[in-house]
């Protein structure tokens, strides 16, 4: 069990940048032995940790909540399934290469992965490439920001240059997000509605 913390308490980690602050009322963060405990506009609460091995079975749960919508959005095409072996690799990671962070909803039974966020480590281009997703029921909370932030963190904790991702065009939340937190966007000449956007760091 997470001790209680006093959420009021200054946080010790970089805020969103104004607009976002704005847009979102942001989630209220704290630590905890167990990783980040957030709290929601509305009450809910989540914890952000790491990614685990044993997240399988809860990634392919959140899976099966997403629209067709979410899912061409987050992997660019469409997909029915999540097949085990794709969410095993998923969930185990080479923390070398990679870093992954979850939002987990433990008020329920099994616990629930509500969001989630991963970078990719390029060796050979010095920079990584993004990807955030978080379900339907919780978006518009700032948990998207608050995951970007995390990986904008451990992207320049690692020494990188550069972060980058693929979005469609349609996903304009996303884009918006990204230009609060200081992403450039350019198009992709061979990906029609498809645009690649950088952070340097």
């Amino acid at each position: 069990m997470i001790p209680a913390i006093d959420f009021a308490a200054p946080s010790r980690f970089a805020s969103l940048p104004s607009r976002s602050c704005e847009r979102f009322a942001r989630p209220r963060v704290a630590s905890s032995p167990m990783g980040e405990r957030v709290q929601t506009r509305d009450g809910r609460e989540l914890v952000l940790r790491p990614i685990e091995p044993g997240d399988v079975t809860a990634m392919q749960r959140c899976f099966t909540r997403l629209s067709p919508e979410d899912i061409r959005r987050r992997f660019l095409h469409a997909m029915s399934e999540l097949p085990a072996p794709m969410a095993q690799r998923l969930c185990r990671i080479d923390p070398a290469l990679e870093t992954a962070y979850v939002l987990m909803d433990e008020s329920v039974q099994p616990a629930e992965m509500r969001g989630v966020g991963r970078i990719f480590v390029d060796e050979a281009i010095d920079s990584a490439e993004f990807s955030v997703l978080v379900e339907q029921a919780w978006s518009r909370l700032g948990l998207g920001a608050l995951l970007m932030q995390r990986l904008v963190d451990d992207s320049r904790r690692r020494g990188l240059s550069e972060l980058w991702g693929y979005v469609l065009l349609e996903n304009r939340p996303m884009l918006k997000l990204c230009r609060e937190l200081g992403f450039t966007q350019r198009m992709m000449p061979d990906e029609p509605g498809t645009a690649l956007i950088t952070l340097k760091l």
